[in-house]
């Protein structure tokens, strides 16, 4: 860090923000090539626990996939919107529009030098500038961790084959648990095979309504097999778990016991007189990459969840 300092509290370097362009130029490409570890066990749990030998097939075409992505591919053509979820440790002053210049210069760079092929276009005129960046993407979600000596960056590609199928409704506090469990059902029901399952299936409670879109998505972050620390919350996510594979959607709609590998619940107070409930999933391969900076020494410490 300089010697500069805002109130009580030191800068960072120039350097440091050097390091978070290619540090978020890095996390793109990882997250498009090196599927998390929590993902692949939950795809080899779900092959020993299928009936459907086509599922099966399916599957284990998924698990040959994540191998090639070891050998320096991409997964999956399809390289998202790119996202990421930034926390700023407290512990240092840091610039707020050199953060969302470095991350916007870094999916430039990744795009590029990759290369691979840019998925973002105008919402009109459908224009693509080939480089993953136009108004408003990269998506950036800012929050801050008191007293912490490092910014961490989450990295999540969101496919349009998932991404289409996010859902929001408005229910009220009389509708009760059943009528969350109805309408998650419903959103996975009318998805179909269509998201690209076996899918984790992301569901957001409470707060405003773009608020609780927001939770479902960072809620298909969460690694698959981690519940929700709050009992209640994780036995419906266990339920609800149970209750989508049921449903006999199978492995890219072709039928099985596999529909989804989990499910996340993330939550937040909200009115007295509303309860939003929302739905994002993200597809089989649940793509993501974590880093975190150092804002003394700016080493970078890589992983798949905060």
């Amino acid at each position: 860090m300089t010697t500069a300092t805002h109130g009580r509290v030191p800068a960072v370097s120039d350097a440091f923000y050097e390091v978070l362009e290619e540090t978020a130029c890095q996390a793109y490409v990882m997250a498009l090539k090196d599927i998390p570890p929590d993902v692949r066990r939950g795809l080899a749990h779900a092959v020993e626990r299928e009936s459907s030998e086509r599922a099966v097939a399916v599957m284990r075409t998924m698990l040959e996939a994540i191998e090639l992505g070891d050998r320096d591919m991409l997964v999956c053509q399809d390289t998202g919107i790119p996202i990421y979820w930034v926390r700023i440790g407290t512990a240092a002053f840091v610039d707020g529009d050199r953060i969302r210049q470095a991350i916007e210069t870094g999916v430039r760079r990744a795009t590029l030098e990759t290369p691979f092929r840019s998925s973002i276009v105008h919402p009109v005129e459908r224009v693509n500038r080939q480089d993953s960046t136009g108004e408003g993407i990269p998506v950036l979600h800012f929050d801050f961790e008191p007293g912490i000596g490092h910014l961490s960056l989450l990295m999540m590609p969101k496919g349009s084959g998932s991404e289409n199928w996010s859902f929001l409704r408005m229910l009220v506090p009389a509708d009760g648990d059943e009528a969350i469990r109805s309408f998650a059902l419903q959103a996975v029901v009318e998805a179909g095979g269509r998201a690209c399952p076996p899918l984790v299936v992301g569901i957001g409670l409470g707060g405003s309504s773009d608020q609780c879109v927001s939770l479902a998505k960072i809620a298909t972050a969460r690694p698959v097999g981690q519940r929700h620390p709050d009992p209640k919350v994780a036995a419906f996510e266990e339920a609800l778990l149970e209750d989508i594979n049921t449903l006999g959607i199978g492995p890219q709609g072709l039928g099985g016991d596999t529909t989804a590998l989990d499910v996340h619940v993330e939550r937040a107070w909200t009115h007295n007189s509303m309860n939003p409930v929302a739905v994002n999933m993200q597809c089989w391969r649940g793509e993501r990459r974590r880093a975190r900076i150092a804002y003394d020494d700016l080493s970078v410490d890589w992983g798949y969840w905060w």
